[in-house]
Parts: C-alpha cells; sequence; structure tokens
C-alpha cells in the first residue's frame, strides 16, 4: 500500500507552499479577514497541537522531531503491511503522514511551524493552524471512520 505515498507527498508540497506564501505576504501576527468566521492570520507555534508546551525553553523542538521521525517510521510499517483492499485506511495514514512531515520541516528549518488559518466564533478563536494540521485532522477522522466500517463490514460476514 506504499503506493498511497503521494498523497503524503501532496500534503506536504500544498503544505510547504502555502506557508511559503503566507510567510511572505504577512507579517507576525497580521491579520487578514476573509469571511465572517475566518481570517488568514500569521503565528509562530514552538509547541504542539493548541501551543501544547510553546512555553517549555526550547526542549520540546528537538523532542517533537525525534517524536515525529518515530511516528513517521510507524506510520510507513503500518502503511507497508496493509491489504491491499484497506484503500480509506491507506488514505486516512498516507494524510496523517503528510501532515506530520509538513510540520517537522518547519520545526527542522524555522525551529517553529507556521501557522495561519484562524477560524472564529465572535471573539473566541480556534488556535491558528495550517494545511498540515488540516490533514492530520482529516486523516484521524478518516481512520476513526473506517474503523467503524471495517467492524461492521466484518460482523456481517460472520
Amino acid at each position: 500500500m506504499l503506493k498511497w505515498l503521494w498523497l503524503s507527498g501532496l500534503v506536504v508540497v500544498l503544505d510547504q507552499a502555502s506557508k511559503l506564501f503566507m510567510a511572505s505576504w504577512l507579517s507576525l501576527y497580521e491579520t487578514v479577514p476573509v469571511i465572517p468566521f475566518f481570517n488568514l492570520t500569521m503565528a509562530h507555534n514552538t509547541g504542539a497541537a493548541f501551543s501544547f508546551l510553546a512555553q517549555a525553553g526550547g526542549w520540546q523542538r528537538w523532542f517533537f522531531v525525534v517524536l515525529t521521525f518515530v511516528i513517521t517510521v510507524g506510520l510507513i510499517v503500518w502503511l507497508k503491511r496493509l491489504q491491499t483492499d484497506a484503500k480509506l485506511e491507506a488514505i486516512s495514514i498516507s494524510m496523517i503522514l503528510g501532515g506530520a512531515i509538513g510540520n517537522v520541516i518547519d520545526r527542522l528549518f524555522y525551529g517553529y511551524v507556521i501557522d495561519f488559518l484562524d477560524v472564529y466564533y465572535g471573539t473566541y478563536h480556534w488556535p491558528a493552524f495550517n494545511i498540515a494540521d488540516s490533514a492530520i485532522v482529516i486523516g484521524a477522522a478518516l481512520l476513526i471512520i473506517d474503523s467503524f466500517i471495517g467492524k461492521s463490514t466484518t460482523q456481517e460476514q460472520k
């Protein structure tokens, strides 16, 4: 099922291209309103999801790089071992893999992850995110959906 790695590559290319464009267009914390619940806002995240460990003093950069490397190896092994009919699972893993690689590239080159998508309601703003984050969330959601589909299909066959 390694044939799905093209999807990981596509996620990485779209993620990195969008980050390069946004970083050249917006200054840090600059906001451009797009529609009433969505802005483009440049942010740098030295932590993980929701800025977890962002104020940890710098060691977290290498911790997240190593963690991402371990996860990447695990995802590639998982992808390689999939049955040929496990397409949704392969797509899910490939999206998560591409997102993880996209964000680790930022950590390696900049020391932080570039975020720029800002969704909000009233004065509440969801933490800024990027294409890589979106791919990880979509991939995880598809993986959960696939786990339910797979179970119902397996139970029907018994």
